[in-house]
């Protein structure tokens, strides 16, 4: 016993242990450090370099962001196993036990795998790009960024959502930046006694020589709906800048209002007519 208590003494005496730190492990962690350093520089210098040759190709923005973030990636990890093979580490044997390992923590993070994996999809798929407009889930912005976790939407009154990706790909993605141009369709009621073609041409009249909106398809007013008070109808006008539509609805419904007021052209809106009834006094 007595033995066994001096060896342990002497393994874990302060000067051996200093010894271990200055003479064996220190000198390591120095050059595993500088080894991360210059892995760092590295990226500084690549990043650099990969973003000029990007911005002369014909890459959009989102895809230029995808390519950046994996040689990111790539060269830290580079520079980690590296740092760790300094470390005496084995690390094709700890390789190895990753991949038994990451069985186990992908369980445990499979939320967060379910992002990875979706994040991947989204720069396959490509539903969207950054700076499209989008609504997901009943949420609508501007897509901001891309990354391999969540997609970041700044929205019409500057707030930033990080929406997870896994929901991003599990859910309806309306993008209005897609597609060349976007209908506005901004309803509208008159009496039912109104004479419907002059409504419809006073309507028709407020964009037709406007340039913002498209010729063809030439714009249209239809009647949605016969109601007991009043006739609902709908201007549909294709506009030119997708990217102008909310504060081109906004302005386009004002300047309907005000020319159908002007032609002295009656919008009522349906009212519920409340009648008292008073029993006998018996």
């Amino acid at each position: 016993m007595h033995e066994i208590l001096n060896r342990l003494e002497d393994l874990f005496s302060p000067t051996r242990i200093a010894h271990y730190l200055v003479d064996d492990l220190l000198p390591d962690l120095v050059i595993a450090g500088i080894t991360m350093l210059v892995a760092w520089l590295m990226w500084k210098l690549l990043a650099r370099t990969v973003q000029a040759v990007l911005g002369r190709s014909e890459l959009d923005e989102t895809a230029q962001s995808f390519i950046q973030t994996l040689l990111q990636y790539l060269v830290f990890a580079i520079g980690l196993v590296t740092a760790l093979g300094q470390l005496g580490v084995d690390t094709a044997s700890l390789l190895t036990s990753l991949g038994v390992v990451g069985l186990t923590i992908g369980f445990a993070a499979r939320d967060t795998l379910a992002n990875v994996i979706s994040g991947l999809f989204i720069f396959w798929d490509r539903p969207f790009v950054i700076n499209d407009l989008v609504e997901i889930d009943g949420q609508y912005g501007r897509v901001q960024k891309i990354t391999m976790r969540s997609t970041r939407v700044v929205t019409s009154d500057g707030r930033m959502l990080a929406i997870p990706n896994s929901q991003i790909v599990n859910t309806v993605v309306a993008s209005y930046t897609n597609f060349p141009n976007l209908r506005l369709d901004i309803a509208f009621t008159i009496g039912v006694e109104e004479d419907i073609p002059k409504a419809r041409e006073i309507a028709r009249q407020v964009v037709v020589d406007d340039p913002r909106y498209l010729g063809d398809p030439a714009p249209v007013v239809v009647v949605t709906a016969l109601n007991d008070y009043n006739v609902s109808m709908e201007l549909r006008a294709w506009l030119e800048d997708e990217r102008e539509h909310v504060p081109s609805r906004l302005e386009l419904r004002e300047r309907l209002f005000e020319a159908l007021r002007a032609a002295q052209i009656e919008m009522p809106f349906e009212t519920l007519a409340v009648v008292e009834t008073r029993a006998d006094a018996g």
